[in-house]
This record gives structure tokens, sequence and C-alpha cells, in this order.
């Protein structure tokens, strides 16, 4: 109840103050499990891609521990699939958390380059995601944000498709997660418009209104 009342409440602003565009939805899964793999600009990427995805798939997310400290912020993170992460370590919780959600079936997303891009261009990935993807064999769908931010300004959704990421080979498992990672950083690149492109693919945006 209280995710479908914020995917609602999310959904309506940006439809209001940007020109939210969302490109590739023939590409969602029908259900889960699967990993969503997004670049990383902004605070509002998390709730802006939970309302890029139908509100029947919800979607969980990982969210810097401070954020929990309060108890009544933290209940709602909870409630809307958010769970914590200490970025000051490998945290083997979050992790578990992830692989526990995966296996009932569920959506999570994972910003791989692990914080914001403040250039907004796309940054080194982390091993954590890679790790995650080989690991449990689920479906990884990339997902690119084109800002900014900025009201009246279009705000690009572009959704890639599904792919599986290889297991991982035994030998140097550092040297396999890198390049695990650019390959998902790569699928995301591959799906960023570049500014001369968005009118032409303004012309082949799905419509919110005609989502399922």
């Amino acid at each position: 109840m209280v995710y479908r009342l914020g995917h609602l409440l999310f959904s309506c602003y940006f439809k209001l103050v940007y020109r939210w565009q969302i490109f590739g939805l023939e590409n969602i899964p029908a259900s889960g499990p699967f990993i969503i793999c997004s670049n990383h600009i902004s605070w509002f990427d998390p709730p802006l891609i939970g309302c890029s995805i139908p509100p029947k798939l919800m979607v969980y997310f990982m969210a810097k521990q401070e954020l929990f400290k309060n108890f009544i912020f933290g209940a709602i993170l909870k409630k809307i699939g958010a769970f914590p992460i200490d970025r000051n370590k490998v945290d083997y919780a979050a992790i578990r958390t992830s692989f526990q959600l995966l296996a009932e079936g569920k959506v999570i997303c994972l910003f791989p380059e692990g914080t914001r891009s403040k250039s907004g261009r796309l940054q080194p990935a982390h091993p954590g995601a890679a790790m995650i993807a080989a690991r449990s064999k689920a479906p990884v769908l990339p997902v690119a944000i084109t800002g900014p931010y900025r009201p009246g300004r279009p705000l690009l959704v572009n959704f890639g498709p599904v792919f599986y990421l290889p297991n991982l080979e035994r030998g140097n498992r550092k040297d396999n997660l890198k390049a695990h990672s650019k390959i998902i950083m790569s699928r995301i690149g591959e799906l960023l418009i570049p500014d001369q492109e968005r009118e032409l693919q303004r012309g082949k945006m799905e419509a919110w209104n005609s989502r399922e």
C-alpha cells in the first residue's frame, strides 16, 4: 500500500515537473527475479526508476545506513523497498539480503558506480553489482538515466534488453569481477541518449498512459 502510494505521488511529480520520457518498456520482464543496474546522477534516481517500472513490480533498493537512523523515516524506507548498506566496508548483510530477495523472485536495483556522478558521465563500477549478478544467475536489466533534473527539461529513462553475466571463473577473482563490471557499465553506456538525439527519440516515446 505504501509503495503504491509513493509510486503514484512520485509519478505525478516527475510528470508535472520534468519532461519525463521512458523508452524500452518492452524490455522489462513481466516478473522477477531480475536485477536493475543503472547509472547514478541524483538522489532522485531510485524513485525515478521505481516509477518507470509498472507498480505491480515492487523494486527493492540499497540505501546508505545513515538514512535509517531516524526510526520513523527508516520505517517508511523499509515499507517502500529500501534496505540498509554500510558503504564504508563490504556489507555482507546487505549482500545476503540481495540474494534472499532474488531467491524469492523479487526485483532489486543496484547502482554499480556506488555513488552519484556529479558530471553525469559514467564512473568505474564497484564489484558488488557484478558479484551479485554473477552468483545469483539472475538476469540484468540495464537502464540509463539522462538528465538533468531541472524543471521543464527532458528527463529520459531508457531500458535495454536483459542479459546474463558469465559465471565467475576460477583464478583471479578481482580481475573476473572487474571484467564483469565493465560489461554492466558498457550495457548502461549504450543506452545513454546524446543531446542531439533527444528530439528524434521523442517521436518514439512510449507514452505513460499506454502502459498496462
